[in-house]
């Protein structure tokens, strides 16, 4: 039998959000239960299963999942140091394997550790030694580092954004992992990294012009040679040193083809990337063009305050600006505010409370608002996300109505890239004049299909895609478009693990 290790550790944070992201924000899952779990929902880890269960010769041994409730502000060293132990420690105590899944996202950076995935791969890899495979999985908005690519075997990343991918990137990884293992392939890596962060609807994989990019990295996927292959933009609200976008392909033992292919797919990424920016609406314009608006649903996209991007959720920037404009329509909108939460539980269904609402977290951007209002429903805020089924946790959760303002709030931050929180509190947006989605970009059916307007409001926050309102430190620079004429001069990284090297190989 093959022996397989599982191992997770996946988190998406914004440096930029002030709190910190503790033990908490994650869902801690050993042996079987990650199993039982994976196989259940439409995530990377339940992808590679699928794979290795239809296999009569793979024996899995799961060691620990640490997977995030919802992306957040930096990782506090405390807790990921517990985080880290306790994978670790799990990784050790298994028995001997053949070859290892890593399931990481790629944008985790602690408060002194800003290659969290690196340290992973190479304590693992000081764990099991230098002679098993290694095979991981990232979102392209993962920030690709060389310790990742020097300590793994090979990495496979989503090629589809809106993410809808993620079971279709298990299996790739699992399908290369199992290839390595027969001895079917020696897998080489080439890296090219590009000055640019970049956001807005040119990223869309489907109609954006990143299309020609991503495409390019699927055709060599699909070819004689080609193991896998792919362009990831990075997290921008990650201000790290290595914060940047990477193009990297790996074939069999070809680094010659992994090089001019890395490369290609890179300069196909330059040559859109000045497109690749959100054209922003103010608030104050945003509010007027959904008091102005007499049929359907006014989408207002609050990116800025995207709580999957790692942002805290508690911005009242849009329902301000609507207050201030006199918006008389309905409107529902989602805000992060645990102390609101406990209020509205303390009054009770049907009974009036007084709240302040916003800037419960994120103090420095967002001024507590007061409201009086009343408490239509009470939660314990689990809910499964529409896109993956997977369970999410927003805490206790109140649905509040305020005037002509239906809020929803929840004592933590939550995914908002689907509907999920609104259905599962009585709430269809399509029924409101207005709703605030924080979330830079969701699958057209969710909301963009069938508003009456989408518009992207320059609003306050640690996501914002403004990104030169960000104040990035860290990261290296020149680069798009925190600098002015930045040039890209194209340069070649190559990685393979020393066991598959020839005299000719790097």
């Amino acid at each position: 039998m093959t022996k397989i290790l599982i191992a997770e550790c996946k988190q998406e944070v914004s440096t930029f959000n002030p709190v910190l992201s503790g033990c908490e924000d994650f869902t801690i899952r050993h042996g079987k239960a990650i199993l039982d779990y994976h196989r259940s929902v439409r995530s990377e880890v339940g992808g590679a299963l699928n794979v290795f269960d239809a296999r009569g010769d793979v024996q899995l041994v799961p060691a620990c999942s640490a997977h995030f409730i919802t992306s957040g502000g930096t990782l506090a060293d405390a807790a990921f140091r517990q985080i880290a132990g306790e994978l670790l420690a799990s990784i050790a105590a298994a028995p001997p394997v053949d070859g290892v899944y890593f399931s990481l996202h790629g944008a985790m950076a602690t408060q002194t550790e800003d290659d969290p995935e690196g340290f992973l791969l190479a304590e693992t890899r000081r764990i099991l030694g230098e002679h098993v495979p290694i095979v991981i999985s990232l979102d392209l908005h993962g920030i690709l580092t060389d310790r990742m690519l020097r300590q793994s075997d090979a990495a496979v990343a989503f090629h589809t954004y809106p993410h809808v991918d993620f079971f279709s990137t298990g299996e790739r990884a699992a399908k290369l992992l199992l290839r390595i293992l027969a001895g079917e392939v020696k897998p080489v890596t080439a890296k090219v990294t590009v000055p640019a962060l970049v956001r807005g609807d040119e990223l869309i994989t489907e109609s954006g012009s990143i299309r020609h990019a991503v495409n390019a990295a699927k055709a060599i996927e699909q070819s004689p040679g080609g193991l896998s292959a792919a362009m990831m933009w990075g997290n921008p609200f990650t201000d790290v040193p290595a914060l940047a976008s990477n193009s990297f392909v790996v074939t069999d033992n070809d680094p010659a083809r992994a090089g001019r292919e890395a490369l290609r797919i890179a300069n196909l990424f330059w040559e859109h990337h000045e497109k690749m920016q959100v054209p922003l609406t103010s608030l104050a314009d945003a509010a007027r063009i959904a008091k102005e608006n007499k049929t359907g649903t006014v989408v207002l996209v609050d990116a800025a305050d995207a709580t999957s991007s790692g942002a805290s959720g508690d911005s009242n920037a849009i329902l301000r600006a609507l207050l201030d404009a006199g918006y008389t329509g309905t409107a529902l909108i989602p805000v992060v505010d645990p102390e609101a939460v406990a209020a509205a539980f303390a009054a009770g269904v049907g009974n009036a409370v007084k709240i302040t609402v916003g800037g419960a977290l994120d103090r420095g951007r967002f001024t507590p608002l007061p409201v009086e209002g009343r408490v239509r429903m009470l939660s314990d805020g689990s809910f499964h996300s529409e896109t993956t089924r997977e369970l999410w946790h927003a805490g206790n959760t109140a649905v509040v109505q305020f005037q002509n303002f239906t809020l929803i709030l929840t004592s933590r931050a939550v995914s908002l890239y689907d509907r999920a929180l609104f259905l599962a509190h009585g709430c269809d947006p399509r029924h409101f004049g207005a709703v605030v989605v924080k979330s830079p970009h969701c699958e057209p059916q969710m909301f963009r299909d069938w508003a009456a307007r989408y518009v992207d409001v320059d609003a306050p926050g640690s996501t914002s895609a403004n990104l030169r309102s960000l104040g990035h430190i860290r990261c290296a620079r020149p680069v798009f478009p925190l600098d002015p004429d930045v040039k890209f001069t194209p340069e070649v990284q190559l990685f393979q693990r020393p066991r598959y090297q020839s005299k000719t190989n790097p």
